[in-house]
């Protein structure tokens, strides 16, 4: 089956794009794919991904995130 756009490289020759050093909470939630209200409603539990201040705003960090979602994996296997 031929391509359907023959100038450009095939999809696994394309660059992943850059991984995010900090998500707003929004980017973290369309991320992990939890909806607002889940992430306040874990935040609220103490189950919430660590927050850091930048200016105005609250930023979750690339290893914040990792963290989070190890320790959800880890709850997840522990049940």
């Amino acid at each position: 089956m031929p391509r359907k756009n023959p100038g450009s490289p095939p999809a696994a020759w394309r660059a992943a794009p850059p991984a995010a050093a900090a998500y707003t909470i929004s980017e973290f939630c369309s991320h992990f794919r939890l909806s607002p209200e889940m992430y306040f409603k874990l935040k609220r539990d103490g189950r919430g991904p660590r927050e850091m201040q930048v200016g105005r705003r609250r930023m979750i960090s690339a290893e914040a995130a990792a963290r989070w979602r190890r320790q959800r994996e880890r709850e997840a296997t522990a049940a």
